[in-house]
């Protein structure tokens, strides 16, 4: 016979008399009372039948799971099962699982993907056909390495390449590829690079302005220098339904932020500088036209090259980020305009103050000078505050020599010291005239 014990955490088990005279315990584990009853009633019958499946309820046996029936195998009351061996995992080549990665994200832009597929290629050129669950730390720092000594990357763009590598691996984590990530502990946080800043002065975007070939490139610099829009994603994608020339101002879609609460819209205004070139473009557009720049739509790659043309053409040596210094200039310039409005600028501009602060806002030359000169004009307002309290008071001449009287003056103790150190004579402190020096010579007399 069999019985069933629950113990104080509520779980249960059934203690029963072996064929060895000896007394077995069986834990269920969290089971019902019900649950418990059934199996105690089916192990009794497996009991009585001296360990044959006679009356017994072979479904019940099939049906128990794993850890039980094994404990009951221990005991010599069923057969053990027989495990499948676990079915051989495929291994992947990492350009093998990168581009199967890249190929099940249809959810991604086209821009991010010809990103991912950037970094692929270095990936196939350095590991090879090398197996992805095979790829250590070592390995992992060596790219890094490989990106900067051979292929030549900045900084900041092997830091990108890693971020990117280390997603590719952290989704064959996920799949159970591999078990952990050996890009893990390398930097990717982009930081800011004050070497590659450039302020594109209003002198030089003026030459460049007239350097530009037709309505259309006016445009397109503008929008980048005056308005601030990233360029190309934001200037080509901006349409006329968007501009509004009775309120002055325009709508930009940013699909670099359009995952954001605002859906990646703001509202730029309309600068000065931007309206008779947005004319000139609306005065140009053929009927029914939809985008305001449509020359080079879908030809994003090569508008820097061309840009950098135009700057030559200018007269100007092309700067480095051409279109990125351009952008900003104005955010730097705009913070002085508004007096450092910072909400009312990074909302123009698209971006957060944190990230204004840190990539965007530049020190200018005409800082330093604007600073140099607060700092002479300070210093010349403190001596002039200073200057009528210490000019020593003159005497009268007497004879062929000036005497100097320092007269005494409240809180100048280096003054008042002096006075002490040279002790006046019997003429006290008061000028001499004819009568009082008179009368002083008669009483002393």
């Amino acid at each position: 016979m069999a019985s069933i014990a629950r113990d104080k955490n509520g779980l249960k088990r059934i203690m029963f008399m072996g064929a060895d005279g000896k007394r077995k315990t069986i834990r269920l584990g969290k089971m019902t009372i019900k649950q418990a009853a059934t199996f105690k009633t089916n192990l009794e019958r497996l009991l009585k039948a001296d360990y044959t499946f006679a009356d017994v309820d072979v479904d019940w046996i099939d049906s128990l799971h794993d850890d039980i029936h094994a404990k009951m195998s221990k005991f010599d009351l069923v057969s053990p099962r027989e495990v499948d061996p676990e079915p051989e995992r495929k291994r992947f080549a990492v350009k093998e699982w990168v581009q199967q990665y890249i190929d099940s994200r249809p959810d991604v832009k086209e821009g991010t993907k010809r990103k991912w597929r950037d970094v692929e290629d270095k990936l196939a050129a350095f590991f090879k056909n090398d197996y992805i669950d095979d790829v250590t730390v070592q390995q992992a720092k060596n790219f890094r390495i490989y990106l900067k000594s051979t292929v030549g990357l900045s900084e900041n763009t092997i830091r990108r390449h890693i971020g990117i590598t280390r997603q590719f691996f952290n989704s064959a984590i996920d799949a159970e590829i591999i078990n952990k990530n050996p890009f893990r502990g390398q930097p990717v946080s982009v930081r800011a690079n004050p070497e590659r800043f450039f302020y594109v002065t209003q002198e030089m975007a003026l030459k460049v302005l007239d350097a530009c070939p037709d309505s259309q490139w006016r445009l397109i610099f503008a929008l980048a220098r005056w308005g601030g829009l990233r360029c190309p994603s934001e200037v080509l994608r901006l349409k006329w339904q968007d501009v509004d020339f009775e309120r002055s101002r325009f709508l930009v879609h940013a699909s670099k932020t359009e995952h954001h609460a605002d859906g990646g819209n703001r509202i730029v205004p309309m600068f000065p500088e931007l309206r008779p070139l947005f004319q000139d473009c609306f005065d140009q557009a053929p009927e029914g036209a939809v985008y305001c720049l449509d020359r080079y739509k879908g030809r994003w790659s090569n508008l820097g090259v061309h840009f950098a043309r135009i700057v030559k053409m200018a007269g100007i040596e092309p700067w480095s980020k051409i279109f990125q210094n351009c952008r900003s200039t104005r955010e730097t310039e705009l913070f002085k305009k508004t007096n450092g409005n910072v909400k009312a600028v990074c909302s123009w501009i698209g971006n957060s103050p944190a990230v204004a602060m840190k990539h965007y806002a530049q020190v200018t030359e005409g800082d330093l000078k604007e600073a140099a000169k607060m700092s002479l004009l300070s210093e010349a307002a403190q001596k002039a505050a200073q200057y009528p309290a210490e000019m020593p008071c003159k005497a009268q001449k007497t004879g062929d020599s000036d005497i100097e009287e320092t007269v005494f003056l409240p809180g100048k103790t280096g003054i008042y010291s002096n006075l002490q150190e040279n002790p006046l004579g019997g003429i006290g402190l008061e000028p001499t005239t004819s009568c009082v020096s008179s009368r002083r010579s008669s009483h002393l007399s």
